[in-house]
């Protein structure tokens, strides 16, 4: 199967290390492609729930993945997020093509790019953080319910559903918190003269133009989804970008396909286990 190129892509909130991650998709993705940089723009490890009872290998193999393009010399950012803060403490950390950052701004074919994970502009994490990690494991149980849930439905022949996707819809705080994000975002990217924002966190892959609230100008607002629920990704490819939907119809040639990456001795190569737990118990 061919290896579809694209200029820049970003991925966002994988929650590598939790149930509801869907490791096994984003891999089929990722070998699909042929990126020229790779942005990974926070939450991509879940160091908040890490457990070293559960971290299955198609987690370690999307590591390995990674770790392949940084090999072949491809640009790979790993932007820090709320649920991997404990990797802020080695931000402008670099090895290779590999850098770790908080932020960045880059230059895409003459526009600034201004990207970041976008926890910053929650305030739960700024004045309740044991509410944020509280609130983290009370969705990841939501997530595995409803997983069972779709099991049965998918069994009955039965149209899936999302819980948290009716749960936003429901509420009015939780469609007014993500149009404050938005707009958030959007008025300091004004401010700062970039044409385009980029952010992850709030799970909702997205691509539109915003004005800033003291109409003084606009941005390209965009944001990457998540590989828990939405499965999305941006891509940026002849000058123009898109949201990438997974569909597994779209990757059923590559389902028994492995190469040399997804078959070495991976528990030899990164023990991602004894790693994490190290992070995760480092002192602020």
């Amino acid at each position: 199967m061919a290896k579809r190129e694209v200029d820049i892509v970003v991925i966002s909130d994988v929650h590598l290390g939790t149930y509801g991650c869907h490791a096994k998709e984003l891999l089929k993705y990722l070998k699909s492609i042929k990126p020229k940089m790779l942005i990974l723009n926070g939450d991509i490890i879940d160091i908040w729930q890490f457990s070293k009872s559960y971290f299955p290998e198609a987690h370690t193999k999307v590591l390995r993945r990674i770790l392949k393009f940084v090999t072949e010399g491809i640009p790979v950012y790993y932007l820090t997020g709320n649920h991997d803060e404990m990797l802020r403490k080695f931000a402008d950390f670099n090895m290779g093509s590999f850098q770790l950052m908080n932020k960045v701004v880059l230059n895409i074919d003459g526009k600034k790019a201004w990207i970041f994970h976008g926890d910053v502009f929650d305030v739960t994490m700024q004045h309740s953080k044991w509410l944020a990690k509280l609130g983290a494991v009370g969705y990841d149980t939501l997530i595995m319910l409803n997983y069972m849930t779709n099991w049965f439905l998918t069994k009955l022949g039965r149209e899936k559903m999302s819980f948290s996707q009716k749960v936003k819809a429901k509420f009015k705080d939780a469609v007014k918190f993500i149009n404050q994000f938005e707009q958030t975002a959007a008025d300091l990217a004004v401010d700062k003269n970039y044409q385009y924002v980029i952010c992850g966190h709030i799970h909702q892959a997205e691509i539109r133009k915003i004005e800033s609230t003291e109409k003084r100008g606009s941005v390209i607002y965009l944001n990457s989804g998540d590989w828990v629920e939405s499965l999305t990704a941006l891509e940026y490819h002849d000058k123009k970008w898109q949201v990438f939907q997974y569909r597994p119809e779209d990757f059923i040639k590559d389902d028994n396909e492995d190469d040399k990456t997804d078959t070495e001795d991976l528990d030899a190569k990164m023990d991602v286990r004894s790693l994490l737990e190290r992070f995760r118990q480092e002192p602020a």
